[in-house]
């Protein structure tokens, strides 16, 4: 057995107050990590503040890690610093300690690829290494040196050290964050409208963003748009999506813009949500927002998302919500209506879709030209001039146009966002005062 093999060996640890527990999403959570899941030890019991599992349990994990080899126990709870320190100790040695906190950030930086998301997966390592600095600078006060298989070394400058990098990313995300302001309120008076996806990973995001734009390439668009991302990937694995992703889309007469953005996550801890708010930007500020839940799930698990869901979307949202049931082509139609009915008080009219399929995209795009702010329509008379042929083309370019009569003077009507209208109409006011 290779070393390297050795090192991605894993055992689950999961404490539950009652009921069983159940490990499906931990242990998917380590493969998309990139672990070998070679055990298991389970516990049903109210929580030890000294070991969060009970002593015995402890002893049997630490068993089930040298009869398997593991160098890695991965527990599907959160562990305070002092929990970490104490179990560590009980295992063989360099043994990591990893909650499910610390693995989900092990995937999110494996999965950064922009300057955002890695500052946002740096600063959440850094919020979840602070406190167990501070753990660790208690202990050495006690001259209890913790070793590196449960907290790691002490560092006596790492907490100011951990203070400073936090701040100093803090400013570096909202420089970026300007930018991209800027940048969408450039694509709104291009005449776009903007459209989010948002939902849990693995309900299809990805790929219900690769539908809606299945027919169009971003690379026309390059010079306007040169940080749009050509692809999105579409895989069956946890955070396939963590930056955004944005493409172009036609629904009916509208040009929009269609993000994917990172997945939500059950159970995760206010300081790992603060970390990433900056992801949910496009979504906070979107015309729409289509929330992408998988109907094959059952109604009690749709219904926990669906309300956690709004929780973070209510905050800062005000655009409107149109829930998107996916995956339809993994149950059968009662069961659609069913789970509808049911899911009726949190997702009033959702529109079913399987995105893998193709099945009821044309009605999604029905329901998105329905939801986003209404066109005006507007009839411009203009004099013959060149000029005023740069102007047809910049609003053929920017709005959806009904006619154009070309005759001593140009008419033209067409229908275009209110902040389109606005400047054709100025552009149409320079127009006139120039040939007078």
């Amino acid at each position: 057995m290779t070393a390297t093999h050795t090192t991605k060996r894993a055992v689950i640890a999961k404490r539950v107050d009652s009921g069983t527990a159940d490990t499906t999403e931990i242990r998917d959570l380590a493969r998309a990590a990139g672990y070998d899941v070679v055990g298991e030890v389970t516990q049903t019991r109210t929580e030890d503040p000294a070991y969060h599992l009970g002593e015995g349990k402890v002893t049997r994990l630490s068993n089930a890690v040298a009869r398997e080899g593991a160098a890695v126990v991965i527990f599907d709870n959160q562990l305070g610093p002092y929990q970490t320190y104490n179990i560590g100790n009980e295992l063989p040695e360099r043994v990591r300690v990893i909650d499910r906190f610390r693995l989900i950030l092990e995937i999110f930086g494996q999965r950064a690829r922009t300057r955002k998301a890695q500052l946002q997966v740096e600063l959440a390592e850094l919020r979840y290494e602070l406190p167990r600095a501070e753990a660790k600078a208690s202990l050495a006060k006690r001259d209890e040196r913790p070793g590196f298989m449960g907290l790691g070394e002490y560092d006596e400058s790492r907490e100011e050290d951990i203070k400073k990098q936090i701040s100093n990313i803090r400013d570096e995300l909202e420089s970026i964050e300007e930018t991209e302001r800027h940048r969408r309120e450039q694509r709104r008076e291009s005449g776009f409208d903007l459209v989010a996806l948002a939902g849990y990973t693995n309900a299809g995001k990805s790929t219900l963003l690769r539908r809606l734009a299945d027919d169009l390439d971003v690379d026309e668009n390059d010079d306007l748009h040169p940080d749009l991302d050509t692809t999105a990937e579409s895989e069956d694995r946890l955070f396939t999506t963590l930056g955004t992703t944005t493409r172009r889309a036609e629904v009916g007469k509208r040009e929009v813009l269609v993000t994917d953005t990172v997945g939500f996550i059950q159970d995760l801890p206010h300081w790992l949500v603060e970390s990433f708010k900056s992801t949910l930007g496009s979504v906070y500020h979107a015309d729409l927002v289509l929330l992408v839940v998988d109907v094959s799930e059952s109604v009690e698990e749709i219904r926990e998302k669906l309300v956690t869901s709004h929780d973070t979307l209510y905050e800062r949202n005000e655009a409107p919500i149109v829930t998107v049931l996916n995956k339809t082509d993994m149950v059968d139609g009662e069961e659609v209506r069913r789970k509808r009915d049911a899911l009726s008080s949190l997702a009033p009219n959702p529109v079913a879709v399987s995105a893998e399929q193709g099945l009821n995209i044309d009605d999604l795009a029905e329901r998105i030209d329905h939801e986003l702010p209404d066109y005006e329509r507007e009839r411009l008379v203009l004099p013959m001039t060149d000029d005023t042929m740069s102007l047809v083309s910049w609003i053929h370019d920017h709005a959806s146009v009904e006619t154009v009569d070309y005759g001593d003077q140009v008419v033209i009507e067409f229908e275009a966002r209110p902040a389109i209208i606005e400047q054709s109409r100025a552009k149409a006011g320079d127009l006139v005062g120039a040939s007078a």
